[in-house]
Parts: structure tokens; sequence; C-alpha cells
């Protein structure tokens, strides 16, 4: 059986009328159930029953931490589990999804990339997380307006998964997201960079996980630079900012004594020197065999000061959900309820 998710909403059986109380349903009202959409004649229902699969997931649970994240542990029909992130914010929300169970990038200091590489997701397991996020917080799925692919995997690298996913949740008969309030993070490949600039109908804001502007450092800690190199890199970003005039933001995980030091600070703002960017500096979230510790709160002062001074945008990005192993970098099917006290919930 087909999982209707996979499918463009332009692709979705019956036709007209019908069709947009069958999205209407699925996006709207987040309906769980075939047989609980009452406005469609029970023949139809009977035969969507019978050959689409509506929900994507085996099981979900959920960790809370105290600021108020939400981490969802997904477990696929297929046995393999990934997570994604819900933030609430006041006057936002927003949901942190993954694209990959695990991530081929093997990031040094990333939990996720610890765990090696399990499979693609398809584009109804990377949007049936927005519906699970939403049934799970009681509200409705539109009522999620900023996304992120930051979680596990690298986008790019399940590109046309991906690329899927984006235009579901951009239709105005589904999801009917801003092009605007969708973040696609990669850790730099650049051959997806300028493909992502071709995209007209998506307009996605793009992140670079950066991380070190040289060489040496950044090879140490994401094996991928070997592949792309940081000249590769820049060169893709500019490219892509050509096209499409969007500025970028780059990425940079402060580990203490490895990409923290102020000559490196230098060497980034010359980097993006002419460049419309935007440096998000994030203090490393700890994970237990990380074997990295997180830059001093006075030396990520001491760079963002640099930067500063230098005439580069730069903000200190402080990770929510870090109690629950739900900030940036700790996703890796943890359950730290069982160090802490606090225990997954099953939706």
């Amino acid at each position: 059986m087909q999982l209707l998710l996979d499918l463009h909403p332009d692709q979705y059986p019956l036709e007209g009328f019908r069709r947009k109380q069958l999205l209407g349903w699925v996006f709207e009202q987040g309906a769980g159930t075939f047989g609980g959409m009452t406005n469609l004649p029970a023949e139809q229902r009977q035969q969507l029953e019978a050959q689409y699969l509506l929900n994507p997931f085996r099981e979900i649970e959920t960790v809370r931490s105290t600021d108020g994240s939400v981490k969802y542990l997904f477990t696929l029909l297929d046995g393999r589990q990934m997570e994604a992130v819900f933030m609430p914010y006041l006057d936002r929300k927003t949901i942190c999804v993954s694209t990959m169970v695990g991530c081929p990038a093997r990031c040094a200091f990333c939990a996720t990339g610890a765990m090696g590489f399990g499979r693609n997701l398809t584009p109804g397991e990377i949007v049936g997380q927005v519906l699970a996020v939403a049934g799970g917080e009681g509200i409705e799925p539109r009522e999620i307006r900023n996304l992120v692919f930051m979680g596990m995997g690298e986008a790019m690298l399940n590109y046309e998964h991906t690329m899927a996913a984006a235009r579901t949740l951009l239709h105005p008969d589904a999801l009917g997201m801003s092009k605007r309030r969708i973040t696609l993070s990669t850790v730099g490949i650049a051959k997806g960079i300028r493909r992502l600039a071709e995209e007209d109908d998506l307009g996605l804001k793009l992140a670079i996980s950066l991380h070190a502007p040289d060489e040496d450092t950044r090879r140490k800690i994401i094996p991928t630079g070997a592949v792309n190199s940081i000249a590769e890199i820049m060169g893709a970003a500019r490219d892509y900012q050509a096209v499409t005039g969007r500025r970028i933001t780059m990425e940079y995980t402060m580990l203490r004594g490895i990409n923290d030091h102020l000559w490196q600070a230098e060497l980034l703002a010359d980097l993006l020197r002419g460049l419309v960017s935007h440096v998000n500096l994030i203090p490393m979230n700890p994970w237990d065999g990380s074997g990295f510790e997180s830059t001093t709160e006075s030396d990520i002062q001491a760079f963002y000061d640099t930067l500063q001074r230098r005439g580069m945008d730069v903000s200190v990005r402080r990770s929510r959900g870090k109690d629950a192993g739900a900030a940036c970098g700790q996703l890796a099917l943890k359950r730290p309820g069982a160090a802490q006290g606090d225990q997954f919930g099953t939706v």
C-alpha cells in the first residue's frame, strides 16, 4: 500500500471538490483515519482505506523540556527510528524535522553523526512529522508556521525527497507555509546548494553549517570537508545569493580550543566579506562520549565581539531542549529520562 503523504497534493486521489475535502481533512484537521472523514461518501472512504496508508508511524513518543520544547521520537513502519523537535515561542510555533534516519555527514561534535546512516526518509515521512507533532500538541497543523530542516540527516543528500516535502509544505491546499519561513540546513554540499538556487518555485532560506574557517580544522571535525572544500562551499554560497538575492545563515558551533580562537574569527570575517550573511554562534550542546566541550562564555563573547567589530551580522543562538536531549547536535534517539527521571510519553 502507498503512503498518501508521499504524493504531491495535486496528485491526491479523488477529483475536484472531493480532493479538496480530502486535503482539508489531512492538512487542516490532521485526520488520523479515513473513516473519520465524514463528509466523504462511505464508498470513497473505503477505497482510500484499501489503497493508501495515512499514518507513516508505528509509534510516537515524547519527552518534554522545562523550556517548553518537546522532542518527538518516531518509530517508522519498518521499525527504524528518528526524531523531530517542537519549539513553541510567544509569537510562533516552530518544528525542526529530520530528513534521514541517522546521518552520513559524521560531524565529530554531533550525536546524530555518531549514529551513522540508516536510510533516507520519504516525503511523507518528512511531512508526517509536522502532522504528528500538531496532533501531539493538540493544535491544527497549520498553526505550525515555521519549519527548519535541521533534525537528523543531511537534507542535500536526500534532495529529491526533501524538495518534494517542501512543495507539500508550501502548497496552498496542504500546509500553506511561507517560503520565507522554511530553512534548509546543510553541512555544505556545494552541488546541492547550486541546485537549490535553481528551484524557482521554492525560495527556501539557506543555512550552512560551516563551523570552521580554515581547512585543517574543518576537516578534523567534519569528514565531508574533504569532499567539499571551504572554497567550493563559499563559491556555491555566492552563486546561490547571486541567483536568489537571499541572505545566508552561517552556523558555527563553538568548540573549546578547536575553532574558537580569535584568529579564526578574523579569518571567518575575511571569508564572509561581500556576502550578505548572518553568523549564528552556537554553544556546543553536551552529549555522552562527544569528547568536546563548549567554548566558555567569555571566549564566545570575545569571538562575537571580533566578528561584530569586523562588521559581521552575528548572534549567539541559545539552543532549546537541552534537558530533553533535543538541542542542536543532541538528536540520537536517547531517552534522557532514564538518567534524569523524565520519561518518554506515548502520543
